[in-house]
Protein backbone atom coordinates (compact mmCIF):
# COMPACT_ATOMS: atom_id res chain seq x y z
CA UNK A 1 0.00 0.00 0.00
CA UNK A 2 2.63 2.45 0.92
CA UNK A 3 4.39 1.15 -2.48
CA UNK A 4 1.19 2.71 -4.52
CA UNK A 5 1.12 6.38 -2.34
CA UNK A 6 4.43 6.70 -3.03
CA UNK A 7 3.79 6.16 -6.28
CA UNK A 8 0.60 8.69 -6.70
CA UNK A 9 2.75 10.92 -4.77
CA UNK A 10 5.71 11.20 -7.46
CA UNK A 11 2.99 11.11 -10.28
CA UNK A 12 1.35 14.52 -8.83
CA UNK A 13 4.62 16.11 -8.02
CA UNK A 14 5.45 15.63 -11.57
CA UNK A 15 2.21 16.70 -13.04
CA UNK A 16 2.75 19.89 -10.40
CA UNK A 17 6.69 20.09 -12.13
CA UNK A 18 5.28 20.25 -15.85
CA UNK A 19 2.45 22.70 -14.97
CA UNK A 20 4.82 25.14 -13.55
CA UNK A 21 7.09 25.72 -16.16
CA UNK A 22 6.91 27.70 -19.63
CA UNK A 23 8.58 25.25 -21.57
CA UNK A 24 8.60 21.12 -22.24
CA UNK A 25 11.26 19.58 -20.18
CA UNK A 26 13.32 16.52 -20.62
CA UNK A 27 13.09 13.26 -18.97
CA UNK A 28 17.10 14.19 -16.84
CA UNK A 29 15.50 17.82 -15.98
CA UNK A 30 12.30 16.03 -14.74
CA UNK A 31 13.99 13.07 -12.95
CA UNK A 32 16.89 15.66 -11.02
CA UNK A 33 14.18 17.84 -9.78
CA UNK A 34 12.32 15.15 -8.60
CA UNK A 35 15.19 13.33 -7.16
CA UNK A 36 14.11 10.21 -8.63
CA UNK A 37 16.25 7.86 -10.94
CA UNK A 38 15.42 8.04 -14.54
CA UNK A 39 14.20 4.58 -14.69
CA UNK A 40 11.54 5.44 -11.97
CA UNK A 41 10.79 8.98 -13.95
CA UNK A 42 10.57 7.09 -17.10
CA UNK A 43 7.71 4.38 -15.86
CA UNK A 44 5.71 7.10 -13.84
CA UNK A 45 5.91 9.45 -17.18
CA UNK A 46 5.15 6.81 -19.82
CA UNK A 47 1.81 5.87 -17.46
CA UNK A 48 0.75 9.03 -17.19
CA UNK A 49 1.32 9.32 -20.99
CA UNK A 50 -0.56 5.98 -21.80
CA UNK A 51 -3.75 7.92 -19.68
CA UNK A 52 -3.38 10.79 -21.63
CA UNK A 53 -2.31 13.22 -18.77
CA UNK A 54 1.18 13.95 -20.69
CA UNK A 55 2.38 13.90 -24.34
CA UNK A 56 5.71 13.65 -25.43
CA UNK A 57 7.13 15.53 -28.29
CA UNK A 58 8.25 13.50 -30.74
CA UNK A 59 10.99 15.64 -32.27
CA UNK A 60 11.96 16.78 -28.99
CA UNK A 61 11.44 13.78 -26.74
CA UNK A 62 10.48 16.74 -24.10
CA UNK A 63 7.12 16.26 -21.50
CA UNK A 64 4.29 18.39 -21.39
CA UNK A 65 0.92 18.31 -19.73
CA UNK A 66 -1.57 16.41 -21.47
CA UNK A 67 -5.52 17.12 -22.79
CA UNK A 68 -6.88 14.75 -20.74
CA UNK A 69 -5.97 16.29 -17.46
CA UNK A 70 -7.00 19.57 -19.60
CA UNK A 71 -10.72 17.77 -20.07
CA UNK A 72 -10.90 16.74 -16.64
CA UNK A 73 -10.23 20.40 -15.11
CA UNK A 74 -13.04 21.15 -16.83
CA UNK A 75 -15.64 17.98 -15.68
CA UNK A 76 -16.60 20.28 -12.66
CA UNK A 77 -19.25 21.41 -15.09
CA UNK A 78 -19.12 18.71 -17.93
CA UNK A 79 -22.69 16.61 -16.26
CA UNK A 80 -24.10 18.70 -13.99
CA UNK A 81 -24.36 22.03 -14.79
CA UNK A 82 -24.54 21.10 -18.21
CA UNK A 83 -27.49 18.82 -18.04
CA UNK A 84 -29.13 21.97 -15.68
CA UNK A 85 -28.47 24.81 -18.92
CA UNK A 86 -29.58 22.50 -21.70
CA UNK A 87 -32.98 21.62 -19.83
CA UNK A 88 -35.02 24.37 -21.06
CA UNK A 89 -33.65 25.04 -24.51
CA UNK A 90 -33.53 21.05 -25.35
CA UNK A 91 -37.18 21.08 -24.18
CA UNK A 92 -37.98 23.75 -27.07
CA UNK A 93 -35.60 22.01 -29.51
CA UNK A 94 -37.97 18.74 -29.10
CA UNK A 95 -41.15 20.58 -29.47
CA UNK A 96 -39.98 22.69 -32.44
CA UNK A 97 -38.29 19.45 -34.42
CA UNK A 98 -40.90 17.21 -33.36
CA UNK A 99 -37.94 13.94 -32.59
CA UNK A 100 -35.44 13.10 -29.71
CA UNK A 101 -33.19 15.30 -28.53
CA UNK A 102 -30.29 13.60 -26.53
CA UNK A 103 -26.87 15.62 -24.77
CA UNK A 104 -23.64 13.47 -25.22
CA UNK A 105 -20.46 13.74 -23.64
CA UNK A 106 -17.51 11.97 -24.12
CA UNK A 107 -16.70 9.20 -21.60
CA UNK A 108 -13.83 6.39 -21.97
CA UNK A 109 -14.25 5.60 -25.68
CA UNK A 110 -17.46 6.60 -26.43
CA UNK A 111 -20.67 9.35 -26.26
CA UNK A 112 -22.16 9.37 -22.77
CA UNK A 113 -25.84 10.47 -22.92
CA UNK A 114 -26.20 12.30 -19.98
CA UNK A 115 -30.04 13.99 -20.94
CA UNK A 116 -32.78 12.88 -23.32
CA UNK A 117 -36.01 14.61 -24.55
CA UNK A 118 -38.31 12.17 -25.65
CA UNK A 119 -39.98 12.96 -28.75
CA UNK A 120 -43.28 14.97 -28.46
CA UNK A 121 -45.90 12.34 -29.66
CA UNK A 122 -47.72 9.51 -28.29
CA UNK A 123 -45.06 6.51 -29.35
CA UNK A 124 -43.91 4.00 -26.65
CA UNK A 125 -40.22 5.62 -25.67
CA UNK A 126 -37.15 4.23 -23.97
CA UNK A 127 -35.23 6.94 -21.74
CA UNK A 128 -31.78 6.56 -22.83
CA UNK A 129 -29.81 8.58 -20.17
CA UNK A 130 -26.52 6.79 -19.14
CA UNK A 131 -26.58 4.69 -22.80
CA UNK A 132 -23.31 4.74 -24.81
CA UNK A 133 -22.93 5.75 -28.25
CA UNK A 134 -19.69 4.99 -30.59
CA UNK A 135 -17.49 8.05 -31.33
CA UNK A 136 -17.10 7.66 -34.94
CA UNK A 137 -20.47 7.05 -36.58
CA UNK A 138 -22.95 9.06 -34.69
CA UNK A 139 -23.74 12.82 -34.81
CA UNK A 140 -23.08 13.54 -31.42
CA UNK A 141 -19.98 11.66 -31.49
CA UNK A 142 -18.25 12.72 -34.57
CA UNK A 143 -18.64 16.43 -33.37
CA UNK A 144 -17.37 15.65 -29.97
CA UNK A 145 -14.16 13.71 -32.04
CA UNK A 146 -13.75 17.13 -34.30
CA UNK A 147 -13.46 19.50 -31.48
CA UNK A 148 -12.44 17.38 -28.42
CA UNK A 149 -8.34 16.12 -28.96
CA UNK A 150 -9.06 13.82 -26.81
CA UNK A 151 -11.92 12.39 -28.52
CA UNK A 152 -10.41 12.11 -31.87
CA UNK A 153 -7.83 10.16 -30.39
CA UNK A 154 -10.16 8.67 -29.73
CA UNK A 155 -11.82 8.10 -32.70
CA UNK A 156 -8.71 7.47 -34.57
CA UNK A 157 -6.62 5.15 -32.82
CA UNK A 158 -9.49 2.90 -31.89
CA UNK A 159 -11.20 0.26 -34.50
CA UNK A 160 -13.55 1.74 -35.92
CA UNK A 161 -16.74 -0.87 -36.76
CA UNK A 162 -19.10 -0.85 -39.59
CA UNK A 163 -22.78 -0.68 -38.18
CA UNK A 164 -23.86 -0.78 -41.81
CA UNK A 165 -22.86 -0.62 -45.46
CA UNK A 166 -22.51 3.74 -44.35
CA UNK A 167 -20.45 3.56 -41.49
CA UNK A 168 -17.40 5.66 -42.30
CA UNK A 169 -14.26 3.35 -41.43
CA UNK A 170 -10.72 4.63 -43.14
CA UNK A 171 -8.67 6.73 -41.60
CA UNK A 172 -8.19 9.07 -44.42
CA UNK A 173 -12.40 9.67 -45.02
CA UNK A 174 -12.87 9.89 -41.56
CA UNK A 175 -10.53 13.15 -41.04
CA UNK A 176 -12.38 14.13 -44.07
CA UNK A 177 -15.74 14.26 -42.23
CA UNK A 178 -14.14 15.77 -39.10
CA UNK A 179 -12.53 18.66 -41.45
CA UNK A 180 -16.11 19.18 -42.43
CA UNK A 181 -17.77 19.35 -39.23
CA UNK A 182 -15.46 21.74 -37.59
CA UNK A 183 -15.79 23.98 -41.15
CA UNK A 184 -19.44 24.02 -40.95
CA UNK A 185 -20.22 23.50 -37.28
CA UNK A 186 -22.30 20.74 -37.10
CA UNK A 187 -22.42 16.55 -37.93
CA UNK A 188 -24.54 14.20 -39.31
CA UNK A 189 -25.68 10.42 -39.29
CA UNK A 190 -27.52 9.16 -41.70
CA UNK A 191 -28.29 5.49 -41.57
CA UNK A 192 -24.39 4.86 -40.54
CA UNK A 193 -25.07 3.80 -37.07
CA UNK A 194 -28.46 2.18 -37.04
CA UNK A 195 -29.92 1.14 -40.65
CA UNK A 196 -33.54 4.44 -41.08
CA UNK A 197 -32.13 6.42 -38.71
CA UNK A 198 -30.64 10.01 -39.28
CA UNK A 199 -29.11 12.64 -36.70
CA UNK A 200 -27.53 16.20 -36.60
CA UNK A 201 -25.63 16.93 -33.84
CA UNK A 202 -23.65 20.73 -32.73
CA UNK A 203 -21.33 21.00 -30.33
CA UNK A 204 -21.38 23.28 -26.97
CA UNK A 205 -18.71 24.78 -25.35
CA UNK A 206 -18.16 26.36 -22.28
CA UNK A 207 -17.05 29.70 -20.89
CA UNK A 208 -13.32 28.96 -22.00
CA UNK A 209 -14.45 27.91 -25.04
CA UNK A 210 -13.58 24.35 -24.70
CA UNK A 211 -15.80 21.93 -25.92
CA UNK A 212 -18.09 20.05 -23.72
CA UNK A 213 -20.16 18.38 -25.55
CA UNK A 214 -22.72 18.06 -28.11
CA UNK A 215 -26.53 18.11 -28.54
CA UNK A 216 -28.43 16.69 -31.51
CA UNK A 217 -31.66 15.48 -32.37
CA UNK A 218 -32.56 11.52 -33.81
CA UNK A 219 -35.46 10.59 -35.93
CA UNK A 220 -36.67 8.25 -38.86
CA UNK A 221 -34.50 8.96 -41.75
CA UNK A 222 -37.75 9.82 -44.09
CA UNK A 223 -38.48 13.10 -41.59
CA UNK A 224 -34.87 14.10 -40.66
CA UNK A 225 -33.51 14.33 -44.56
CA UNK A 226 -34.33 14.97 -47.63
CA UNK A 227 -33.27 13.47 -50.91
CA UNK A 228 -30.55 12.36 -48.18
CA UNK A 229 -29.50 15.08 -46.98
CA UNK A 230 -30.38 16.75 -43.52
CA UNK A 231 -33.07 19.06 -43.31
CA UNK A 232 -31.78 22.26 -43.31
CA UNK A 233 -34.07 24.02 -40.58
CA UNK A 234 -33.06 21.24 -38.35
CA UNK A 235 -29.29 21.76 -38.68
CA UNK A 236 -30.70 25.39 -37.84
CA UNK A 237 -32.77 24.79 -34.79
CA UNK A 238 -29.64 22.08 -33.52
CA UNK A 239 -27.07 24.78 -33.80
CA UNK A 240 -29.53 27.46 -32.30
CA UNK A 241 -29.98 25.09 -29.33
CA UNK A 242 -26.21 24.49 -28.76
CA UNK A 243 -25.10 28.40 -29.21
CA UNK A 244 -27.88 28.98 -26.30
CA UNK A 245 -27.03 26.39 -24.23
CA UNK A 246 -23.36 27.43 -24.62
CA UNK A 247 -24.43 31.05 -23.73
CA UNK A 248 -25.62 29.89 -20.78
CA UNK A 249 -22.12 28.31 -19.88
CA UNK A 250 -20.45 31.61 -20.39
CA UNK A 251 -19.03 30.81 -23.51
CA UNK A 252 -20.11 34.16 -25.41
CA UNK A 253 -21.55 34.30 -28.73
CA UNK A 254 -20.32 31.70 -31.19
Amino acid sequence: MARNIQSLERAAAMLRLLAGGERRLGLSEVASTLGLAKGTAHGILRTLQAEGFVEQDPASGRYQLGAELLRLGNSYLDVHELRARALVWTDDLARSSGESVYVGVLHQQGVLIMHHVFRPDDSRQVLEVGAMQPLHSTALGKVISAYDPVAHGEAVHNAREAFTPRTVTGAEEFEGLLDLIRARGWGSDVEETWEGVASVAAPIHDRRRMPVGAVGVTGAVERVCKDDEVRPELVAAVRDCARSVSRDLGAGRF
